[in-house]
């Protein structure tokens, strides 16, 4: 089954310009949610290669605006795209938020990242949710009053601790397993609504 998945949603990212499969977890995602919307200021943590950046940019329209940061190389696949600043950085080190969008806080984060896996099943996942710790950490800085953030986790009792403390901040946190996930992946979604700042 999960070869399956993989081929199906590989080759439609291809067939559709799209530069991985995972845009159609996203897609999926706000589909359900109703996460992203026209007139958007979004950020994007981890956003390498970009698939989540393109369709991202489809929903919000021109006059939304998508930042996306990683620590890898600017990917030049996405640098002709208007309402697109990308940035290579450790978005921990990155301070000059007000320079990115008025107010320097956005509608929306987002986070597809994954830590360099192991094999060994608790460093990973203990991994992931140290990505996920940092950025929970930093949402006063980035993130609206009444907010989104959507990210990736690998499942575990300490993954599903921290996603109940979330619940402190935000009105409505959801777990999410998009159809396009491969079904040997431990890897879940949490998107969570209106950030009580």
């Amino acid at each position: 089954m999960s070869f399956k998945v993989k081929d199906h949603y590989f080759k439609k990212a291809k067939q559709e310009n799209y530069l991985a499969r995972s845009i159609y977890k996203l897609k999926e995602i706000n589909e359900k949610f109703k996460i992203i919307n026209k007139g958007m200021n979004v950020l994007d943590l981890g956003y390498f290669p970009g698939s989540w950046i393109q369709y991202t940019c489809e929903v919000i329209g021109e006059k939304g605006k998508v930042v996306g940061i990683d620590i890898k190389p600017v990917n030049k696949k996405l640098t002709g795209i208007k309402n697109v600043n990308l940035l290579e950085s450790d978005y921990l080190d990155f301070s000059d938020w007000k320079s990115l969008v008025p107010d320097g806080k956005f509608d929306v984060v987002l986070s597809d990242m994954a830590p360099n896996t192991t094999g060994i099943k608790d460093v990973d996942q203990a991994r992931s949710l140290g990505l996920v710790e940092k950025i929970i950490y930093e949402l006063p800085v980035f993130l609206k009053p009444n907010g989104s953030l959507v990210f990736k986790i690998f499942d575990s009792n300490d993954a599903q601790n921290e996603i109940r403390n979330l619940r402190k901040i935000f009105k409505q946190v959801k777990i999410f397993r998009p159809d396009s996930t491969r079904s040997v992946s431990k890897e879940i979604f949490v998107v969570a609504k209106n950030y009580e700042a």
